[in-house]
């Protein structure tokens, strides 16, 4: 192996054109491919930018020649010569119509056999992939997406310093508060016994800024749950925090369909159309069952309660009876697609999300078979088509239940997995709307209480401050989700900034004076030296980078992520520590009887 010696990079291979040919350059990187073709030595040369010809031939010096005839995949070389236009040009790659002829050739550093090829459109098991990560990131489509989150990160810090926000750090090692997901702990050496928390995000203390006369704050920063993983869920995660003072929950919502707009424009060149639709939570619920409806298709689910309001089918009898709803859903000219064995599908997708089964109706040129037709009158059959809207050639599904949500629910996910099964979503779409008017309470069965749909800090809506206390079922809040294809991307809200709201609020969550003081006292003082009405949002950063690319996983848009048992792969992290380190921590490791290890302090 060699070293660089006095060779030194001129270029980077991803933008060179047919217009630099006669340029003399230096390139460095990797050996994507080598081809050897009897006197005439060809090399894909992938740097961070792409990927280029090299060529070597009988005119080219016998020591340069001998070099590449040994050149491998992976090998890292610097390579010197004059670029030229190729006689046979390619539109498979953008650099197709150029090569460098090489004048100078440096092997920086060999390579072994790769565990799997460097190159798109290989079938690896992604445990292989995961643990050799710093192999797999070199693939384009794995590299493209790291290369993408760095620019958006660049036009989001732009935009909103432009827009009079400072970027501010909150602390990584913070006070563990209740309401949340569960923590990371982090004992503490000098104060044994006593932990830190990892961020969740860092909510209070932006809230503090704002106290502390910042007016407006943003930051791109790494936050912590410890929560079972999914596609779009890492245990570490990156979110886009702001928070701004003396606004409205429409100044918010403004300022950050400005930033959307401004980030797809300069970086995939799409113009998103603003101001982007807005619709309150019940009414996502009635017509998509979903509070982040994918907007991209149809299939609106209707109530139908009152049309079979008097039947004695006893599914929808029970749900009348209970107070609760009867939801539909017309699947419209779909009866010769939705078969029988189809719709039996969508009976399994709907007992997954609570439900005990799924009514349905399909109505062919041939026939009209049900699951529940027989126990209506004649009468009742036509007022239920008549509320749903069925005609022949369409297929009615019912989802009944004392929960109002949850007959909402579970047709908003058969409606998802038909829109899937038979290509309703248009896939080139970014459909953006606004979720608002959440509640600002949600019933916890478990615990037997009520507990904050968002956090314990948002603002309920003027006209619900004085049913905070009698009738907190039916409490809304100013807060707001942006919702992108069906995923939630963002959420926030105007925070309460009077102390004796939030008490109202504590107490209505049931926390007594003693326990709101012990977790949020720090806060609640602040609030009585002066607080600005103030709100915000974050962003899901690895999410939004992840629907940009239209990728399937975060983890595709992260440089090392976790897997399922939110271990690394790559390093076998996490992994246990030497007895010092933990009585130096004070801490004991109890191992269960499956070998694993629970600490104890």
């Amino acid at each position: 192996m060699e070293t660089m010696g006095n060779l030194r990079r001129t270029h980077y291979v991803g933008a060179l054109r047919a217009q630099d040919a006669g340029t003399e350059m230096t390139v460095a990187g990797s050996i994507a491919k080598c081809r050897d073709k009897g006197g005439v030595i060809f090399a894909d040369l992938r740097d961070t930018t792409g990927l280029l010809q090299l060529i070597f031939d009988d005119s080219t010096a016998k020591d340069v020649f001998e070099k590449a005839s040994h050149l491998k995949t992976e090998y890292v070389v610097m390579a010197k010569g004059v670029l030229r236009e190729r006689e046979a040009k390619t539109d498979k790659i953008p650099t197709g119509e150029v090569e460098l002829f090489v004048t100078e050739l440096r092997v920086l550093s060999e390579a072994q056999t790769t565990p799997f090829e460097i190159r798109d459109e290989i079938n690896v098991n992604d445990q292989l992939r995961l643990k050799y990560r710093y192999l797999d990131l070199r693939r384009p489509s794995m590299h493209e997406p790291i290369v993408m989150r760095s620019k958006i990160g660049k036009v989001i810090r732009d935009y909103y310093e432009e827009n009079h926000f400072y970027e501010i750090e909150t602390p990584m090692l913070i006070k563990s508060t209740p309401e949340g997901a569960r923590d990371y702990l982090v004992p503490s050496r000098v104060q044994q016994g006593r932990f830190y928390a990892l961020p969740q995000s860092p909510q209070l203390y932006k809230q503090i800024l704002m106290l502390s006369g910042f007016d407006r704050y943003f930051q791109i920063v790494r936050c912590f749950r410890d929560e079972d993983l999914r596609a779009d869920r890492q245990p570490e995660f990156t979110q886009v925090d702001m928070e701004m003072s003396f606004v409205t929950e429409d100044d918010v919502m403004t300022m950050n369909e400005g930033l959307v707009k401004r980030v797809f424009r300069e970086v995939l060149g799409v113009d998103v159309q603003t101001p982007f639709l807005r619709m309150p939570y019940r009414e996502a619920m009635n017509r998509f069952g979903s509070d982040k409806p994918d907007m991209r298709f149809g299939l609106e689910l209707c109530d139908v309660t009152e049309a079979v309001k008097d039947s004695t089918f006893v599914v929808f009898q029970s749900a009348v009876q209970a107070r609760g709803s009867v939801r539909a859903l017309v699947a419209k000219g779909m009866a010769d697609k939705l078969t029988r064995k189809e719709i039996d599908k969508l009976v399994e997708v709907a007992k997954t999300y609570g439900a005990k089964g799924l009514a349905y109706t399909r109505w062919t040129s041939e026939a009209c078979s049900s699951s529940f037709e027989k126990f209506l009158t004649e009468e009742e059959k036509q007022a239920l088509y008549a509320a749903a809207g069925m005609e022949q050639g369409d297929v009615l599904l019912i989802a009944a239940d004392a929960s109002w949500e949850k007959a909402c629910t579970v047709l908003g996910a058969v409606r998802l997995a038909i829109g899937e099964k038979f290509e309703l979503i248009d896939k080139d779409a970014f459909a953006f709307l606004w979720v608002t008017d959440f509640p600002l309470f949600e019933y916890d069965e478990e615990n037997g209480r009520y507990v904050a749909k968002h956090h314990p800090f948002t603002m309920p809506k003027d006209e619900d401050l004085d049913r905070l206390e009698s009738d907190p079922a039916n409490c809304r809040a100013k807060a707001y989700d942006m919702v992108l294809n069906g995923c939630e991307v963002g959420g926030g809200s105007i925070r309460i900034n009077d102390p004796a709201l939030q008490s109202r609020m504590f107490a209505a969550l049931g926390f007594t004076p003693e326990r709101a003081e012990e977790s949020f006292g720090f806060l609640t003082e602040a609030y009585r030296y002066g607080a600005p009405p103030h709100g915000g949002m974050a962003f899901g950063f690895d999410r939004l980078v992840m629907l940009m690319l239209k990728r399937d996983s975060i983890r595709d848009v992260i440089a090392f992520p976790k897997v399922q048992n939110a271990g690394e792969p790559m390093t076998g992290c996490p992994e246990r520590v030497d007895e010092k380190q933990l009585d130096e921590l004070a801490i004991a490791v109890c191992l269960p009887q499956n070998g694993e290890q629970t600490p104890e302090a």
